[in-house]
């Protein structure tokens, strides 16, 4: 087969409508072979004729879209050099748009035998290896355009594509679990009925399934095991192999564009699937070994690791900062998502041991054009030594808030002394982000996620329940800051199924209500549960698929969620884009928020310091926020009450003088979610009565 020189750029197998060009960067390699395999499984092999600042290229007429092929990189195998090339090992592209099949686990996988970790293994894995795929480049876009919501209009709904739409009676079967079911109507009529601006999927990147997992009957679910960052996970698409998962993943993205959603991707880029000097030489371990790994200065046969998994991708070689910053770029550009949230993103920040937040990578992408102008989330820790970083990430980044979530669960269950970190997390963190001149938005606000309890286990169970992983309830956090209520697990019992509800409507209206940006796990609206266990990533099955039939009950609460979110939408008061300053606002002598005990007078230091103090009630001032519209004018809002009790009794709690407002409207009730007493109006100075282990939110009338 002629092959022509072709471009070291762009890397990857690239379609022109005449034939494709192939580019694969390997500093380490002697020799790379193009490997390209027709649909019997027969191999050919051809040398790529060029190499250019250690990219092997060349154009290949005719070649066009759903070839498979792969790499065999040939070069020096001396693991202790950290050196592992192996001509006899099938090598996915790195920059491979598409990925077909599933590997077929096998000792060929691996370079060594079994039982003999210092041997060499040369037996062929082509038979057993998934392979790339050329994808068809071209699209019709049509008028599809970056959606560019502000932050301060944004909820986020964080999901996975298959678990969301796998049992919903109103997606026809043939595409339940698929990038087309999560762009059905029905699925788009829900999101839209909810309130939700975004969703944050859970990881798309082509992932590997593990053969640990595989061998108890299990599979990776939740997919943070990437092999491809360039690929849409085949097994989400309906229209099967020869890259097809490209043009629906594409048209998923232009159906929830078309509906004012924007698609935000959960990636991973720390680490690889190919794990630690154990696992298997499926791709970048056989390419470039020390480009694309962090390996151990003092023995280079093994591999750095702050993730948990194996390996740490090498953030200090330029050609693994290349393949990030490609790989975002081309999700924005060609896929036209909305933005990245990271997984363990210090581990992307440690060029040396510790975190440093003027990492080359935060360098890279708050100048590049493209990347610096999406959303960008950072899980703010890693498992290494110092990696918890809340609060450490540079301008330009928003956080998951974890001390958020575990002080807002402290606060609703009663813990004491945690008022004052409650007020911080509630008003949108200040402490952590006002330093380096972020503002409220900094802080992606969330109780539950998909790692750990969903909402309803939070009030159901104290402790994790995770046998059906087959690790004797090892994994998993152990720590959860939940409360059962008085019952672990399910309960018949009236009272107890009563406070389930109304606390977990304690738990929304906290978190759509707060300053910054909230984040709700999918299905928490719908009554979700997954029986207790707080840590499904092995559990591709009806306990943690979204259970619709179930969620046919949950009426009260779906409605409930969407009062709030539509009540955040129509009031900046909740979004606002500066922190609160305690001052007044004007000309009066009310300020933009006010900290008042049940008997309506400002709180001391000491009611900060004690028990009694666990009770309150915030005073949000609507008028002259420190914002303008998009004439310049200022903008008013109404001005808000919002009444804490999360105590167990029900509590009589005095509204402030006139200076606040004259009149006062209840607008939430988590103890009456449907409002039947939404008409009720209470003067300044008045009394209302709060039941125990709730919050009402009152509107000033005038």
């Amino acid at each position: 087969m002629r092959i022509w020189p072709g471009n070291p750029y762009p890397l990857g197998a690239t379609y022109d409508g005449g034939g494709t060009n192939f580019a694969l960067f390997s500093e380490a390699a002697d020799r790379v072979e193009l490997c390209l395999f027709d649909a019997d499984g027969t191999e050919t092999r051809i040398d790529l004729p060029e190499r250019e600042a250690f990219v092997w290229h060349g154009y290949l007429p005719r070649i066009v879209p759903g070839q498979r092929y792969g790499y065999r990189v040939h070069g020096p195998y001396d693991p202790g050099q950290g050196l592992r090339c192996n001509p006899s090992k099938l090598l996915l592209d790195p920059y491979a748009k598409a990925i077909e099949g599933e590997n077929a686990w096998s000792e060929a996988l691996f370079a060594y035998r079994f039982g003999d970790p210092l041997s060499r293994n040369d037996a062929d894995s082509a038979p057993f290896a998934q392979k790339s795929v050329v994808i068809n480049p071209f699209f019709d876009w049509g008028n599809d355009r970056p959606l560019r919501i502000p932050m301060h209009q944004t909820v986020i709904y964080e999901c996975h594509v298959k678990g969301m739409t796998m049992q919903n009676p109103n997606i026809p079967e043939d595409v339940r679990g698929t990038y087309s079911g999560l762009a059905h109507p029905a699925m788009i009529k829900h999101f839209k009925n909810l309130g939700v601006t975004a969703v944050e999927l859970m990881p798309v990147h082509q992932f590997v399934q593990d053969s640990t997992l595989l061998d108890r009957g299990l599979r990776n679910y939740w997919g943070y095991n990437t092999i491809g960052f360039f690929a849409p996970h085949n097994e989400y698409a309906s229209f099967g192999g020869h890259g097809g998962q490209v043009q629906e993943f594409k048209s998923m993205v232009k159906a929830l564009h078309q509906a004012g959603i924007e698609v935000i991707l959960d990636v991973v880029y720390n680490h690889t699937a190919e794990g630690n000097h154990l696992g298997p030489t499926l791709s970048f371990r056989g390419i470039d070994n020390p480009a694309y790994y962090r390996l151990v200065d003092e023995d280079k046969q093994y591999y750095y690791d702050t993730t948990g998994t194996g390996n740490s991708l090498n953030v200090r070689h330029h050609e693994s900062l290349r393949l990030i910053m490609d790989s975002l770029r081309y999700w924005v550009t060609e896929m036209h998502v909305d933005g990245f949230r990271f997984d363990l993103a210090a581990a992307l920040a440690r060029e040396f041991h510790e975190v440093n937040r003027l990492a080359a990578f935060f360098d890279l992408v708050n100048q590049d054009p493209v990347v610096s102008q999406v959303k960008l989330i950072a899980e703010p820790w890693d498992v290494g030594d110092g990696g918890y970083q809340v609060g450490g990430f540079p301008p330009l980044w928003t956080e998951w808030n974890g001390k958020y979530r575990d002080s807002v669960r402290d606060f609703w269950r009663g813990e004491p002394a945690s008022l004052g970190d409650f007020a911080s997390r509630f008003t949108g963190s200040s402490d952590l982000y006002e330093v380096d001149g972020r503002r409220p938005l900094a802080s992606i606000n969330f109780v539950t996620a998909h790692d750990g309890f969903t909402l309803t286990d939070l009030v159901s169970y104290n402790g994790k329940h995770n046998e059906a992983n087959g690790e004797d309830n090892r994994d998993g956090e152990s720590h959860n800051r939940s409360w059962n209520c008085g019952i672990e697990g399910p309960s018949d019992d009236a009272a107890i199924v009563a406070l389930r509800e109304r606390q977990k409507r304690n738990f929304l209206a906290t978190l759509l209500l707060s300053q910054g940006v909230p984040m709700l796990a999918h299905g928490d609206e719908l009554g979700r549960t997954q029986q207790g266990n707080n840590n499904v990533y092995c559990q591709d099955n009806e306990l943690s698929w979204v259970d619709w039939e179930d969620a046919r009950h949950q009426d009260v609460l779906t409605t409930f969620t969407r009062h709030l979110t539509r009540l955040r939408a129509e009031h900046p008061i909740f979004r606002r884009r500066r922190f609160f300053t305690g001052e007044p606002v004007g000309d009066s002598k009310v300020p933009d928020i006010a900290w008042l005990r049940r008997d309506g007078e400002a709180m001391t230091e000491a009611d900060w310091n004690t028990r009694s103090g666990m009770t309150m009630t915030v005073f949000l001032n609507g008028h002259g926020l420190p914002e303008r519209d998009a004439l310049g004018e200022e903008i008013n809002d109404d001005s808000f009450l919002l009444l804490f009790n999360p105590v167990g009794e029900e509590l009589r709690f005095s509204l402030p003088g006139r200076d606040f407002g004259r009149t006062w409207e209840i607008v939430v009730n988590t103890a009456d979610p449907l409002l039947a007493t939404r008409r009720k109006t209470t003067k300044a100075g008045g009394q209302v009565d709060v039941p125990g282990h709730t919050l009402m939110v009152l509107r000033c009338r005038y």
